[in-house]
């Protein structure tokens, strides 16, 4: 199956559901290459960044979960470029 690079971005409303979200990055983690988080308290949210590299079921898999939770709000943005199993780049027009 091939492989994207993308970036997940996550805002957290409220603190309730955090452990959870580290959960599933836990169990996410081969996925992810980096994550950056970014409290805005003048504006009471936390921004949360993934840079992943998957197969879109796995990215998915992740987002859907990172969906249901309360207080979250997930969105992602996979690249034009797709990774076969072999390394090499193609890309999509």
């Amino acid at each position: 199956m091939e492989k994207r690079i993308g970036v997940i971005s996550v805002i957290a409303e409220n603190k309730s559901s955090i452990s959870t979200l580290n959960n599933l990055f836990s169990q996410h983690s081969e996925i992810i290459l980096a994550r950056q988080g970014l409290p805005l308290q003048n504006h009471k949210i936390h921004v949360i960044t993934l840079i992943v590299e998957g197969n879109t079921d796995q990215i998915g898999a992740l987002t859907g979960k990172i969906g249901k939770l309360p207080g979250l709000q997930v969105k992602s943005v996979l690249n034009r470029y797709r990774e076969k199993d072999n390394g090499s780049i193609k890309e999509i027009s």
